[in-house]
């Protein structure tokens, strides 16, 4: 463990006001102030991924922070560049869409914007994507973590912070006032400054999420296509369904019927994805995924079939990691893939490419087991 010591001494003025004080309020305040706080937190030495100081304003949290880690990074964003150029402009475009993927900030128009136009909440993950990018230090810390946003993109957003700091072998410190994003991040330690205590609590599974999926009329479209990196154009022929949390719609996802006239699959009732997309406050939990394997199981039980066509890089990785879905086509190719036993594949992101430059998409088919829903 590591003791932290602190105390800080100040003057107090002889004023006026300082000296009213004292009488209207009945409290003494004295020739100097002084401060103390005496911690301790895990040292660098001891083997942890994640902690987290946190307590009321005015607890300490940021000075045992500068104490124990030093000054926090002030990333400063160019007005004049989109979000994809501001950040890691050194480094591949596949490890800056990974970070931005890791962090749920998935939606592909909200990369071609600067950062001053971007939401709360997109400005929180582009922020923490640049830490994970750009930021060095061990550990990286987060001063007044999850402050600018609304408690359920905090928790959102924590949980994707975790996934990512675990997965790259990183350690991370987040300091913050709220207490509620303890489940979500599961900190190896944390340190109470209300107590001066710290706590190792047992790593559990987030707290679960109710979803709810139905077919919803046509209409609500307009509320996601603002956030999918396709036209916003939709064949009126869809079939639109979404996955609701707290009853609020929060992932969509488009079907069309795709006749299939040869070949293997001749005859056969095969609905594709025409579009799909989540909201950005609700991305990093795979709520797409849910929605889609919900569907791909309504219709297997009917003998139909469910095709996908990703071209996010993100999203096809994530398809590749699923024993749901079942690559059938690669990227850019029109033949099927080779007898490799992998189902997954590489991004159309290869660090040369640039957006825009080519559409590049795979096709991965439901394999995953029959659902006896109907929606």
């Amino acid at each position: 463990m590591q003791a932290i010591d602190i105390v800080i001494e100040s003057e107090v003025p002889r004023t006026f006001r300082t000296a009213s004080l004292e009488s209207v309020f009945d409290c003494p305040i004295g020739k100097k102030q002084r401060l103390e706080w005496h911690v301790e937190i895990p040292s660098l030495e001891d083997e942890w991924s994640i902690g987290m100081i946190v307590g009321p304003s005015g607890s300490g949290k940021s000075t045992v922070m500068k104490k124990a880690y030093g000054d926090p990074i002030n990333w400063q964003w160019p007005a004049d560049k989109a979000l994809i150029d501001a950040l890691a402009p050194d480094k591949e475009m596949t490890e800056v869409s990974a970070a931005l993927g890791a962090v749920g900030l998935n939606t592909i128009p909200s990369w071609a914007r600067p950062f001053h136009v971007l939401s709360n909440g997109e400005q929180f993950r582009a922020t923490i994507a640049r830490h994970f990018l750009e930021d060095e230090r061990d550990p990286i810390v987060i001063d007044e973590f999850t402050s600018v946003v609304d408690r359920q993109v905090a928790q959102i957003a924590s949980h994707a912070v975790q996934k990512f700091i675990r997965k790259n072998n990183k350690r991370f410190v987040a300091v913050t006032c709220h207490y509620d994003i303890i489940e979500w991040l599961q900190p190896d330690w944390v340190l109470d400054m209300a107590t001066g205590r710290v706590e190792r609590p047992e790593r559990r599974r987030r707290p679960a999420i109710e979803v709810t999926l139905a077919r919803v009329p046509y209409s609500l479209w307009k509320t996601f296509a603002p956030y999918h990196y396709m036209s916003a154009e939709l064949h009126k022929a869809a079939q639109c369904y979404a996955a609701f949390v707290h009853d609020r719609p929060v992932s969509f996802a488009a079907l069309l019927p795709r006749p299939v006239s040869s070949g293997r699959d001749k005859g056969k009732a095969i609905h594709g994805v025409s579009r799909v997309v989540t909201l950005p406050d609700y991305q990093g939990l795979g709520l797409a995924f849910v929605l889609l394997d919900g569907l791909g199981g309504m219709l297997s039980n009917t003998g139909q079939r469910l095709n996908n066509y990703p071209a996010h890089p993100a999203f096809i990785s994530a398809h590749g990691r699923s024993d749901k879905w079942k690559l059938v086509k690669r990227p850019g190719t029109a033949s099927k893939p080779s007898n490799s036993k992998s189902n997954s594949i590489k991004s159309g992101f290869d660090g040369k490419r640039r957006i825009g430059a080519s559409r590049f998409n795979a096709t991965y088919a439901y394999v995953g087991p029959k659902l006896d829903i109907v929606l």
